[in-house]
């Protein structure tokens, strides 16, 4: 637990957590929701058409949005990790956290199988995905949306925060 204090006292933590910039909290919370919204929004897309929504639309070349999904993912690593930073003796204290990051680490691993089993078959855009992939499509829905809702529930269940300047943060 000091370990946890040490990195929330730091001086970084501390910053983000009570200055009065906006470049801090606000900031750091807006571009970790930016980062979702590319690194999900994306994702979703791509499993929809998976799931054989918008058939017109080719498969293939939303491949090319892999690289934009990767870029929200490290927006979200890095705006994640100084969010933390800001709060660590409480969520790395809750089960609701380690739930959120559980779901985050199997939606990863999730499109990165479908990139290699769905974008990988030659015959990508002239029959339907095998079931296989859409099984996978469906499980990073599933994923996503356990994520998103773990993320949202940290507000709500679990230690609640002593980290003065974020009680009124919190919706």
């Amino acid at each position: 637990m000091s370990f946890l204090a040490s990195i929330e006292n730091s001086a970084l933590a501390a910053w983000v957590r009570e200055s009065s910039s906006l470049l801090a909290y606000p900031t750091i919370l807006f571009m970790h929701t930016v980062g979702l919204g590319f690194l999900v929004g994306l994702n979703a897309a791509i499993d929809f058409r998976i799931l054989g929504f918008a058939r017109k639309l080719p498969l293939a070349p939303m491949e090319s949005f892999y690289r934009i999904m990767w870029a929200g993912f490290w927006v979200n690593l890095l705006s994640g990790t100084l969010l933390l930073m800001a709060d660590a003796t409480t969520k790395l204290t809750s089960r609701v956290f380690f739930v959120k990051m559980a779901f985050v680490f199997l939606g990863v691993l999730n499109m990165v199988l479908i990139r290699r089993r769905v974008f990988r078959d030659p015959a990508i855009d002239m029959a339907p995905v095998a079931r296989f992939g859409r099984a996978l499509a469906i499980a990073s829905l599933v994923l996503w949306m356990g994520a998103i809702t773990a993320g949202r529930l940290m507000a709500y269940f679990g230690p609640v925060s002593g980290a003065p300047g974020l009680q009124n943060r919190i919706p």
